[in-house]
């Protein structure tokens, strides 16, 4: 039960992430609204070449009469149309998924931006990641259609074909599409699509609480077209459940702050040994620390002569005293 609860959790968070992140939100809605013009331009001529395709299909019912062979042609015609219709319900989001290949990339990446730990994507060129995701797309549509037969054919038993028949169609449809749109942010993360099946068969109740709302969301017209970016956004962070992104630790400190380095001691950088507080160091290179008069050239009389006027003076004999 926590995780069918977890898994609604992601998708409501994934709706409130593009409706915070208004251009994202748009972003994500070019690669649904160009699938949607083709799929209206291919029931458009569908509906107008039913008729004549149950024309081709019962040439038998040349001779018949109008009544029966209008009855007959009309009713394969519709459904025809209704076949094509249901074609397209069910293969919409894959191919929307590899429409907007390089628009839910850049959604996936800037999810992953703001929630942080964002994984560094495969070095793949775009044609090969396009080749990879067709290829995974018709990987989910054939064991989905298989699926999709099991259950079609279950639904003609009484009792079970109406009531638990269309419970386990929700299931299916819902892990499947959990399945689909979880590929865009798991292949980012290098998750082969046979990982990421076992991964979610190992979180059947997030695949379901994810999937299961999405599948009842997208019966009503146009639904698709709008929540297509928050689903895109909501299997991101759905993913980044299933494979944690461990970050690099952080290695940008200041070796100078006394981090140890490569083989230093540590301590702090570039700083001298100080000598004992309070003893006593002669200055390094003083001519002086023995004798503070070594080599003075003024230790004797520069003017022995007497010529600097300030040197004392022989006295001169006194002429007025007798000898």
């Amino acid at each position: 039960m926590r995780d069918l609860a977890a898994g609604m959790g992601y998708l409501a968070k994934g709706q409130k992430w593009v409706a915070r992140h208004g251009r994202w939100w748009a972003f994500g809605m070019i690669p649904a609204l160009i699938t949607l013009a083709g799929y209206v331009v291919a029931l458009f001529f569908l509906g107008g070449w039913a008729g004549d395709i149950a024309a081709w299909a019962t040439p038998f019912a040349d001779h018949w009469s109008s009544f029966w062979q209008d009855l007959l042609r009309t009713t394969l015609a519709a459904l025809v149309f209704v076949g094509g219709l249901l074609l397209s319900v069910l293969t919409f989001t894959a191919v929307t998924l590899l429409v907007g290949q390089p628009f839910y990339e850049e959604l996936c990446e800037k999810v992953d931006e703001t929630e942080g730990g964002a994984p560094t994507p495969p070095d793949v060129p775009l044609w090969r990641e396009l080749v990879v995701a067709a290829r995974d797309s018709l990987f989910v549509l054939v064991r989905a259609g298989g699926f999709g037969v099991l259950l079609f054919a279950a639904g003609f038993i009484p009792v079970v074909g109406q009531t638990v028949v269309p419970v386990l169609g929700f299931l299916v449809s819902g892990f499947f599409l959990t399945l689909e749109l979880t590929s865009v942010a798991l292949q980012r993360r290098g998750v082969p699509q046979r990982e990421r099946l076992r991964l979610l068969r190992g979180r059947l109740g997030l695949a379901f609480g994810f999937g299961v709302p999405l599948v009842l969301g997208f019966l009503v017209p146009l639904v698709t077209v709008v929540a297509m970016p928050g689903a895109v956004a909501g299997a991101t962070l759905l993913a980044r459940d299933l494979v944690p992104v461990e970050e690099e630790p952080e290695t940008d400190e200041d070796p100078a702050e006394g981090d140890p380095a490569d083989g230093e001691t540590s301590g702090p950088a570039d700083v001298p040994d100080l000598p004992e507080y309070r003893a006593q160091q002669p200055a390094a290179a003083n001519p002086y620390a023995e004798n503070p008069y070594a080599e003075n050239p003024y230790a004797g009389n520069p003017y022995p002569d007497g010529s600097y006027a300030g040197a004392p003076q022989p006295a001169e004999p006194n002429p007025y005293r007798s000898a």
